[in-house]
């Protein structure tokens, strides 16, 4: 396999998966950032996130100008607004975060130009994000697949993924994120 060193890589990381698929398989729909803006206390305070993401149409685009990436699979715990996040989850994700940015870097220096990652929630550098100014953190926030009007569900279930509703937020769950690559 081509990109076997980068999934092994991605895997040494923390990921629990790391799987090569075609950006075609990678569903995309308009309701999905309707549940960003009802239901994410992300929409509109974070530039990761909608309304400053790319929209389904654009991320459509963008998928078909591509030929691989790798869905990246990893294991946490949700907490939703009200909930406090361990400070040892807030790590864990920020790390995540930091991994597909560093892969995105690496594919690039190899010579696949190209790559771009997506990730999984909303970014969280920045206790605040300055949606007025600029980013303080480009070289490593990537919008949210989910952002970008990707069904993560249906997305990760068509790679072979078992993934379910999480229904507590005590739950373990599954989070995703993409390397565009070629």
């Amino acid at each position: 396999m081509a990109f076997e060193k980068y999934t092994r890589m991605l895997v040494d990381s923390g990921a629990k998966r790391a799987l090569v698929i075609r950006p075609g398989s990678v569903v995309t729909s308009h309701w999905v950032r309707l549940k960003c803006q009802y239901g994410c206390s992300g929409y509109g305070r974070k530039l990761t996130c909608p309304p400053y993401s790319p929209t389904p149409k654009q991320t459509r685009k963008l998928l078909d100008g591509y030929k691989r990436a790798i869905l990246v699979v990893y294991s946490g715990q949700w907490r939703g607004e009200n909930q406090k996040t361990s400070g040892r989850e807030r790590k864990k994700r920020r790390q995540m975060r930091r991994v597909i940015a560093e892969m995105e870097r690496a594919l690039f220096l190899d010579g696949y130009y190209k790559a771009f990652a997506l990730g999984a929630g909303p970014c969280n550098f920045c206790k605040e994000c300055d949606v007025a100014g600029t980013c303080k953190h480009p070289e490593l926030a990537r919008p949210a697949m989910e952002a970008c009007g990707i069904d993560v569900f249906a997305t990760l279930r068509r790679a072979g993924v078992k993934i379910g509703v999480v229904r507590t937020y005590h739950s373990p769950c599954t989070f995703a994120s993409l390397i565009l690559i070629e």
